[in-house]
């Protein structure tokens, strides 16, 4: 496996990634900081980054398909904190661990240069959360009482991270799907920012993106948007 750059702070690892990935460094590199100043969430929010609170790094992977790729991460990461928070845990497409309904972590993957930079925030100590955030959040503090190490969080990590690079855009897929409750049979709310959109899930296609089977018995791929449970 390739190393761990550390920072104190950075405004965002994924910018730094960037950066590092045009110069070339190696597949496996994990930029990682114990503060961020503008960590970045998908479709351009803001992802909370405070000193001691979470896991923030980015992975700089030599994989060519980010949809896949974000899938297959949400897998790793609920393989790696199944052991320490039990039962509860699943995957919302395509980017939310969530534990028993609240979110444990985020990932944003993007393409560049025909690598993907995967950047993965864990919430680890925090004790309380702003109100008024889209998805109710938790953390493993509030689950498990004890607090953790991002250093020793990001060790864990690392190899299923690795192993789940290396399978195939299918294999991807098939781990999602069978992690998932959002991939077949749960009934969701799609936000298109804008329109609306409220069907049954009916699998991924085969890039990984979502299918919505409407009332009218028609269906809809979902290739952007955020995605919440009806029932």
């Amino acid at each position: 496996m390739s190393g761990v750059i550390w920072h104190e702070s950075l405004d965002s690892t994924m910018t730094e990634a960037s950066r590092l990935a045009t110069e070339g460094v190696g597949s496996g590199t994990v930029v990682a900081a114990l503060r961020q100043t503008a960590g970045q969430g998908r479709q351009g929010r803001q992802w909370l980054s405070e000193t001691g609170d979470g896991l923030y790094c980015t992975f700089i992977l030599d994989v060519a398909d980010a949809t896949a790729i974000t899938l297959g991460l949400g897998v790793a990461v609920v393989e790696v904190l199944a052991p320490i928070v039990g039962e509860g845990l699943d995957v919302r497409w395509p980017n939310d661990v969530l534990w028993r309904g609240r979110k444990l972590c985020g990932i944003l993957s993007r393409l560049e240069n025909g690598r993907v930079l995967a950047g993965i925030g864990v919430n680890l100590n925090q004790t309380v959360f702003p109100d008024g955030l889209r998805t109710p959040a938790t953390s493993l503090r509030l689950i498990t009482g004890k607090s953790f190490s991002p250093q020793d969080v990001l060790e864990l990590l690392r190899r299923p991270v690795e192993e789940m690079a290396a399978l195939s855009k299918l294999d991807r897929l098939r781990l999602f799907a069978q992690t998932s409750s959002y991939v077949s049979g749960r009934r969701v709310r799609v936000d298109l920012d804008g329109p609306m959109l409220e069907g049954v899930t009916d699998g991924l296609d085969e890039n990984g993106f979502l299918r919505i089977r409407k009332e009218d018995g028609t269906h809809e791929t979902v290739y952007a948007g955020g995605v919440r449970a009806l029932d």
